[in-house]
């Protein structure tokens, strides 16, 4: 059965494309070639530092403005060598946007290695390779970011940085810096043969850190309980955790409330009653709201 890809996904799909282009643009535009190599002639050229837009997903520059991973940025608040309040300040300006709209729209919007994990599905998909659903618990991962702060510690140096396949793939293209493409492989193993999505589900620190901040985030999915049908397609689509939308799918809430949800729009796209949409907002959950119906309470 072929899988058909809805609007939200293919606009995803345009800007995670998007997204890796972005930071190959620098150094081509600065008259470099890719993975670091120099395509110039004898004459100077500019850095690709010189232009508007200048970096990876870990540390960047745009119109002057610093921005920085969270992540690492608490790595190396924890190695000991500190960050300049620029850097601070770059930090806290992903942890506002990314809290406000979802955490976790950064590894379902952004992220190239979640683009590399959903070509992996369609793979495993096209070639009948059945994996299990999952092997590993969704909050694994934020123990992990946690151990990785502390690690970085004990060592004295961002460690998650050395080893990142973000960082294989983002840095790799635009710099030549393939530090972390051993993670890579080892992921695309796993994919293929052991869990479907295991490291962005379970195991990716970043997405730990991302899960935490998504609890506040402000667009969500929600769900019209008339509507729905109970097919479990929007299960099978999702590509965080299909458990993250068991509260909805009950009866039990009206958004998918999780912290994990990456607002990638796959269950939206692929529910055919139309059950699902996205909203703004933190709306009450189901049941509280019927409490309030039966029971009003004036505001204080």
């Amino acid at each position: 059965m072929t899988r058909s890809v809805g609007k939200i996904t293919r606009v995803r799909r345009v800007v995670q494309v998007a997204m890796v282009v972005l930071f190959c643009l620098p150094p081509l535009l600065a008259g470099w070639g890719l993975a670091g190599l120099y395509a110039g002639g004898d004459g100077e050229v500019a850095t690709p530092a010189e232009g508007v837009f200048f970096g990876s997903l870990s540390s960047s520059s745009a119109a002057g403005i610093p921005l920085l991973d969270p992540l690492a940025a608490l790595e190396v608040l924890a190695s000991g060598y500190g960050l300049a309040a620029v850097g601070l300040a770059g930090a806290a300006l992903v942890v506002v946007a990314y809290g406000l709209v979802r955490g976790r729209a950064f590894c379902g919007w952004v992220c190239p290695v979640n683009l590399i994990g959903e070509g992996i599905d369609a793979l495993r998909h096209r070639l009948g390779i059945a994996v299990p659903e999952r092997v590993l618990d969704r909050h694994v991962k934020i123990a992990v970011a946690a151990a990785v702060v502390a690690v970085s510690a004990l060592v004295g140096f961002p460690v998650f940085e050395t080893v990142s396949p973000i960082g294989a793939v983002n840095k790799g293209l635009a710099f030549g810096g393939f530090a972390g493409a051993g993670t890579l492989v080892a992921i695309v193993i796993a994919e293929l043969f052991v869990s479907r999505r295991v490291w962005c589900r379970s195991l990716c620190p970043l997405g730990g850190l991302f899960q935490v901040l998504g609890r506040a985030g402000q667009v969500n999915v929600r769900i019209n309980h008339d509507a729905c049908v109970h097919c479990g397609r929007c299960e099978e689509a999702c590509l965080a955790d299909p458990v993250i939308l068991a509260p909805a799918l009950s009866g039990d809430d009206i958004i998918v409330r999780a912290g994990d949800c990456m607002a990638c729009g796959a269950c939206v796209d692929t529910c055919p009653a139309r059950a699902l949409s996205f909203s703004l907002g933190r709306l009450p959950a189901r049941a509280q709201t019927r409490r309030e119906e039966r029971d009003p309470v004036a505001e204080s």
